[in-house]
């Protein structure tokens, strides 16, 4: 099945995010190898050179990195990870208070439905 992805940004900027999440989510460990561009491509949809983009910025930013034959590797850097979910997630927190506030809920409001929502009280989908 194809990557859901938005043609108003860049491409290989959502694939860049895509291979992130998965990592930082767990679907690969670090250490692990990824599959290749053209398997990655074909998944995602894309044209390999797209993909191939993506992971040359991921390899340049240090999450991933590549054996001339072997292909390409998750960082062993697990510090590294650790921070790279922090940050994603601190992001999604501020992005999500950002849009409670402009339904009018205030910071106590916003806590308390957060922790009903936990608790399995609050608002249902």
């Amino acid at each position: 099945m194809p990557w859901e992805l938005d043609n108003d940004r860049p491409i290989y900027l959502q694939l860049m995010e895509r291979i992130q999440r998965d990592i930082i989510a767990g679907v690969y460990q670090p250490g692990d190898k990824l599959p290749s561009v053209r398997d990655l491509a074909v998944e995602a949809a894309v044209n390999p050179n797209t993909m191939q983009k993506a992971l040359s910025e991921l390899e340049r930013n240090g999450l991933v990195h590549s054996y001339r034959t072997s292909g390409r590797f998750i960082t062993e850097d697990k510090t590294m990870l650790r921070k790279m979910k922090e940050q994603q997630a601190s992001r999604q927190i501020k992005e999500f208070i950002e849009k409670m506030r402009q339904l009018g809920y205030q910071d106590p409001e916003i806590l308390s439905l957060i922790k009903e929502t936990i608790n399995g009280v609050g608002m249902q989908p």
